[in-house]
């Protein structure tokens, strides 16, 4: 444990900080998830909605550093690849 401090104050912020991570990564999967679930279940407007609202978490997340924006890229890609299947 720290006994500067400086120190006691920065490991605060870091456990802060990790949780605050945790629940925004397990949001983001959440909401994969039920994109994910929405585009097997065959509705097109309904894996439409689900995909922008996991488009506009997967780009927050991206933006604070939680994924990287190539991953984030790369959900959305496949994502969008399966509802555009859909449609066709």
């Amino acid at each position: 444990m720290a006994n500067i401090a400086s120190a006691k104050k920065r490991a605060r912020q870091s456990e802060v900080r990790r949780m605050r991570n945790k629940m925004r990564r397990s949001a983001m999967r959440t909401q994969l998830k039920k994109a994910v679930l929405a585009i097997e279940s065959g509705d097109h407007e309904k894996a439409r909605a689900a995909y922008a609202d996991a488009v506009r978490i997967l780009d927050v997340s991206a933006n604070r550093g939680i994924i990287h924006k190539n991953k984030a890229a790369r959900h959305k890609s496949r994502l969008n690849a399966h509802i555009l299947k859909m449609g066709a």
